[in-house]
């Protein structure tokens, strides 16, 4: 499909076609894996679950077809490997049951949806909706992002942006210099400077937002469809829909990595994320792990113990310490050995559906989104 934290944050999708819709459904069925096979050979490709794929997961439905599964857990405290999960729905407020994208501060949880932005002041046990009658860009968040009182949800109209906590929206478009409308692989923020990774390249504002100048193929990203972004000091990494692009200026000019260098595959639908020289790369074909600062990559899959022969995408990762979450169309990949080796949490454990989109970590809880519900370990 296809957005972050402030700075340290993955986050956590490209055809020159809006086909928003269909694409980030991806996630949740063969079609659009077949569709992503058949798009081997293009130059531009989109990969829905942001959505992203969700990076891609992108559908502006308001009345979402995946219900939830209803699990009853307890609370105990456990080991990554044995997480199980309480999980959140539209019953509970949320504005759909498909959930790209979670960002938590504090006592308050934004969940970015298939039908708006819901925010909970209760540690995510409610929830309240915020939709274009808000000043939202569109209904479909794919990414939100938190900075003080203000608040970024990268839609499939532009970036929206709030200075009151999320209560009202002011929209940023291609018109305000975003290559694309549809930013589907979220946003990142660094202080006064936003990464917004849409459909038609990297979009870079040096001025909290308000204007932006966009990176393309010209600059060396490896495609215009960008599926995350992750900022490293002066280091920018670019997850697109043609390999994973490095930049060590700012972003202003990129060098792309690809299969030829290891990475599971060419699409990076599910982000990227660095910890000191170690390079997680989500991608259509796995979930490639560098140890050289992103030279050369080896990439884990089905024989590791994430996702399947069928559905080998990744599409998140989160990595805290040892630990590495990978989310897949299986449920939630955990590893406690640096990446090496996985086992999956399910529905089974209380996720509301295995096809799971982002995993984040805040404080002791693990928040898995889902395209049933927003799934809190327990």
């Amino acid at each position: 499909m296809f957005a972050v934290d402030v700075c340290r944050l993955p986050e956590t999708g490209g055809s020159t076609f809006v086909l928003v819709a269909g694409l980030f459904l991806l996630v949740s069925g063969v079609v659009v894996t077949r569709w992503v096979r058949r798009s081997a050979g293009r130059l531009s490709v989109v990969a829905a679950p942001l959505v992203l794929l969700s990076v891609l997961a992108v559908g502006p439905a308001v009345v979402d077809p995946c219900a939830p599964a209803t699990t009853t857990t307890t609370t105990t405290t456990l080991a990554p490997v044995e997480l199980t999960f309480t999980s959140r729905t539209v019953a509970d407020g949320l504005g759909a049951y498909t959930v790209y994208e979670v960002e938590v501060v504090g006592s308050m949880v934004y969940a970015a949806t298939a039908a708006g932005l819901s925010i909970s002041t209760d540690g995510g046990v409610t929830f309240t909706n915020r939709t274009v009658a808000d000043g939202l860009g569109d209904n479909n968040v794919y990414g939100v992002v938190v900075v003080g009182s203000t608040v970024y949800a990268a839609t499939s109209g532009g970036l929206s942006i709030s200075t009151d906590g999320g209560a009202t929206f002011t929209n940023r478009t291609v018109a305000d210099g975003l290559g694309n409308n549809t930013l589907v692989g979220g946003v990142v923020v660094v202080g006064s400077t936003v990464y917004a990774a849409t459909y038609g390249g990297l979009s870079i504002s040096n001025d909290g937002g308000a204007t932006f100048t966009n990176r393309t193929g010209a600059d060396g990203l490896g495609n215009v469809g960008v599926y995350g972004v992750f900022v490293d000091g002066s280091t920018v990494y670019a997850a697109t829909g043609g390999g994973l692009s490095i930049s060590t200026d700012g972003g202003a000019t990129f060098t792309n990595r690809t299969t030829d260098d290891g990475l599971g595959h060419r699409v990076l639908i599910g982000g990227v994320v660095v910890v000191g020289s170690t390079v997680y790369a989500a991608t259509y074909g796995g979930l490639s792990i560098s140890n050289d600062g992103g030279a050369t990559f080896t990439n884990r899959t089905v024989a590791d113990g994430l996702g399947s022969e069928e559905f080998p995408m990744i599409s998140s990762v989160f990595v805290q310490g040892r630990t590495v979450y990978a989310t897949t169309l299986l449920g939630l990949g955990v590893s406690t050995d640096g990446g090496a080796t996985f086992r999956t949490r399910s529905s089974e454990h209380g996720l509301a559906n295995n096809s799971a989109l982002r995993v984040k970590v805040f404080g002791s809880k693990v928040y898995v989104s889902t395209t049933g519900g927003l799934s809190i370990s327990n």
